[in-house]
This record gives structure tokens, sequence and C-alpha cells, in this order.
């Protein structure tokens, strides 16, 4: 199975908690229709994306990383790249790679939320399928060349350092937690 056929089989599991995610479905769903290769940065409309936040539920934190490109607090993430046969192998991988953290489990059940967004050119678009991965106990982070910093926040300061997908996030990761 290709990671477009993967990508496509995925969301069309994929139920929404509200009207906004399933639309967000619908339309992700859509761009594959349109567009074979819209599971590479190389698409001009826009491409999907894999993401996973980080958490440590026994000690009520998140890690994220502030992104070096964008200079925000956000999860950890990227494209997918030729190797990856799955969704949710890219976000744990894009998850392991930018935290340092060995041992990293996505939370079960599939993707958490979805998350459409502008990017600076060259991408333009990105069409982030959000997933939870849980860190192991003791789990040291190590910043990455993507990164300008890596820190853990605990679930109640995220909402003064990260805009509100990353809130969103967090706060569906919780309620499945």
């Amino acid at each position: 199975m290709s990671l477009h056929d993967d990508a496509a089989l995925v969301l069309k599991g994929y139920q929404g908690r509200d009207d906004e995610q399933n639309a967000l479905r619908d339309g992700y769903l859509g761009h594959l229709s349109a567009h074979p290769d819209g599971m590479w940065k190389s698409c001009g409309a826009g491409h999907l994306t894999a993401s996973a936040l980080v958490v440590d539920p026994e000690r009520g934190k998140v890690l994220l990383t502030l992104h070096r490109k964008l200079g925000m607090w956000l999860q950890m993430g990227g494209h997918c790249e030729p190797g990856d046969s799955s969704l949710a192998g890219a976000a744990l991988r894009e998850a392991t790679e930018e935290s340092g953290i060995p041992g990293l489990t996505l939370l079960p059940g599939g993707p958490v939320t979805l998350d459409s967004h502008a990017i600076p050119p060259p991408c333009h678009r990105h069409l982030d399928v959000q997933y939870a991965a849980l860190a192991p106990p003791g789990a040291v982070e190590t910043v990455s060349e993507e990164s300008l910093d890596l820190r853990w926040f605990g679930w109640d300061e995220v909402a003064g350092v990260a805009d509100a997908s990353v809130v969103r996030l967090l706060e569906r990761t919780r309620a499945l937690l």
C-alpha cells in the first residue's frame, strides 16, 4: 500500500469530534483525490504533513519545540518522506527525530485532530494529520537542528505559549488519555 493510499484509508476512518474536524477530513480526502502528489512538499496546492504531540501523562507535561523557521512553540512534525509507509509512521519518525527521545509510542486509535494552516513559501499550505505520542518514563529530550529549543510545559501552561491548534490538540489528547 502506498503512503497516499494509507493516508486516504486513515482519513476515511477518522471521526472528528465536530463539524469542523469532519469538514477538514472531507477536504483532505478531496485534496488527495485531486492530487496524486498531495503527500509531498512539491505539491503546489498544499500537502499532507504528519505530527505528534509528545506527552508525559504521569507528570502532566507536554514537550513542545520552538520551531526554527516559524519561531513558534509547536508539536513535533513535518513532511512525509519517500521511506514512510504510513501517516502514523511518519508522525512517529518526526516526533522521535525532533525530540531525540527513543521509545515513543503513539496513542492508539489513529489521529487525534486535523489542522490546516498556511505556511510561508515554498510550502504554502499544510494539511496536518495530528497524533499524540507517549514519552517513556525518564525520557530525556535532545534539541534537533530543526528546533531553537525544546521544553516541557505543564498542561495549564500550553495556552500561554502555543497557538490555538496546539491547545486543541492537547485538549483532545487529554480527553483520550
